[in-house]
């Protein structure tokens, strides 16, 4: 006579195996679907990697050959027919924008084309907006450029010291001379500034008729 204890594994191993077949074949489809979309998406990713290099060689390609073109406006005209889209967009016309004195026109409309998109990132568009600042000059009222000003200066925008020195100079341009030499020496402190804008911030201080910050010394 067989062991019963023997037995009654048998059968309940027997039990498990027709359990986890009858599972198998009501779920097993999910674990399929999911090395499916595991199989498919590193495919798409792997597309969409190669479409955006293709794209980024396409318009590479297309900049340069235009910027070859020895005529400004030869040059203007095959930009204009580039295609691209969201940050190749803006890229394209800030290059358009990058020849004020040919066509200042065409500079500021591409310039604010770029300031005024929210779709594009904030330091394209803060470029933008410094940038049409300074090309529009005299042209723009001083309370307009100073608005767009003030938005850069504060702290963490990608050219906070480009735009305090701009501000700067709308003091000297109100006649508020004590006043800009105060805001150009503590732009010429600042250790966000580069060596060249502090030079530049020096130089004017001293044709204001002001005093150069000193500078810290090594024990100090």
């Amino acid at each position: 006579m067989s062991n019963p204890e023997s037995f009654i594994d048998e059968v309940t191993e027997e039990v498990r195996r027709d359990k986890l077949f009858k599972a198998f074949r009501t779920y097993g489809w999910i674990g399929i679907v999911l090395v499916l979309a595991l199989v498919g998406g590193s495919i798409w990713y792997e597309w969409q990697k190669s479409r955006d290099a293709a794209r980024a060689q396409a318009f590479g390609d297309a900049l340069s050959a235009a910027l070859d073109l020895p005529d400004p406006a030869a040059r203007r005209a095959a930009l204009a027919t580039v295609p691209a889209d969201g940050t190749q967009a803006a890229i394209l016309q800030l290059m358009l924008a990058s020849d004020p004195e040919k066509d200042r026109d065409a500079t500021l409309g591409a310039l604010e084309v770029v300031a005024a998109d929210p779709a594009l990132p904030e330091i394209y568009r803060d470029l933008a907006t410094l940038r049409r600042v300074i090309v529009a000059g005299a042209a723009m009222p001083l309370a307009e450029r100073r608005s767009a000003l003030d938005g850069l200066a504060v702290a963490g925008r990608p050219f906070r010291v480009l735009a305090k020195e701009q501000l700067a100079y709308l003091l000297i341009e109100e006649g508020r001379i004590d006043a800009a030499i105060t805001a150009l020496q503590a732009l010429a402190q600042d250790q966000e500034a580069s060596p060249a804008l502090r030079g530049r911030a020096g130089q004017v201080i001293v044709a204001l008729g002001g005093k150069l910050p000193e500078t810290p010394t090594a024990n100090g």
